[in-house]
């Protein structure tokens, strides 16, 4: 019970409210709704992309795992990419309920996406992974996913000279390896960023970017339907995991931290950013659009 049970399970006002905050590429809890000024300061983006100190962004690097992110020949069968999962055209996700993995086979949860990741740590729905680095490859080797040991990856990019060359220019050696593959992919995904939108314009001062129904489903959004309490900060998200009563035997976080009750059968908590383009929703695409989310939220089916 989010404490909105007492309203309509399809909220125009709310919805219009998430609709207005849209593409370019741990906050903290949200002010009281009566203090208009400290509430939306607390939504105002950032200047600069964060990059790492042990990968440093170039702009031969960033090209590289642009290149990278787009070629099938990352997968074992040569059929798929990672953009075969994260379409920029569907909100960097695929449209699925469920994402599709080596041999059209259906995965059990839902392919992310990839906006906004550079602020994002801990990824993937349950958390397994600490940094981009760390998350760029695994789909590249996991068997039901794009099934290609990362040896044979190198190799089969090491026989072609463009490869060789822009590995050359993003690392200083033609050598081609998985943690060089890595660091080029979670470069480009860190250039990923929800494009300034209606709302950021609204949050910098100009009143006239969003509509009254937009407005009013902020003072909801941030006061009784309560939704900040986990899609906090510009990104609409508090970066956390939460058990939100959806009807499934995945624990998520729960195969992780086995002994912590709250976190059996919690996700990561998705970004709004972008919602108008990422039909279906939830870990398991269980919501076909942003109407049944609320609904759900209202009456906890």
């Amino acid at each position: 019970d989010m404490g909105i049970s007492d309203r309509p399970s399809w909220c125009p006002a709310l919805a219009a409210a998430l609709l207005a905050g849209g593409v370019f590429v741990a906050s903290a809890a949200p002010a009281a709704a009566d203090d208009p000024a400290d509430l939306k300061a607390q939504y105002r983006r950032p200047n600069e992309i964060p990059f790492p100190a042990a990968n440093p962004y170039s702009d031969a690097k960033a090209a590289l795992g642009h290149t990278l992110f787009f070629d099938p020949r990352l997968s074992g069968s040569n059929t798929a990419s990672c953009a075969s999962c994260h379409n920029p055209a569907l909100g960097w996700e695929d449209a699925l309920p469920v994402a599709t993995g080596d041999g059209a086979k259906a995965l059990e949860r839902a392919s992310p996406t990839i906006l906004n990741l550079a602020w994002a740590e801990p990824l993937m729905w349950d958390g397994r992974k600490d940094t981009l680095e760390d998350q760029a490859t695994g789909p590249i080797e996991a068997a039901g996913e794009m099934n290609q040991p990362m040896a044979s990856l190198a190799a089969e990019l090491s026989a072609i000279p463009a490869y060789r060359r822009m590995f050359r220019e993003a690392f200083g050696s033609e050598t081609i390896s998985g943690p060089a593959i890595a660091q080029a992919l979670a470069t480009f995904e860190r250039t990923i960023v929800s494009n300034r939108a209606p709302f950021d314009r609204w949050i910098d001062g100009d009143d006239t970017a969003i509509d009254e129904q937009a407005r009013q489903g902020f003072v909801l959004f941030n006061g009784k339907a309560n939704c900040a309490a986990c899609h906090s900060g510009w990104r609409f998200t508090d970066d956390s995991f939460h058990d939100i009563g959806l009807k499934s035997a995945d624990i998520g976080r729960g195969a992780f931290l086995p002994d912590l009750p709250v976190m059996q059968h919690a996700f990561k908590t998705p970004t709004l950013r972008n919602i108008a383009t990422r039909e279906p929703f939830m870990h398991d695409g269980s919501a076909a659009t942003l109407r049944d989310v609320l609904a759900h939220y209202d009456t906890g089916f």
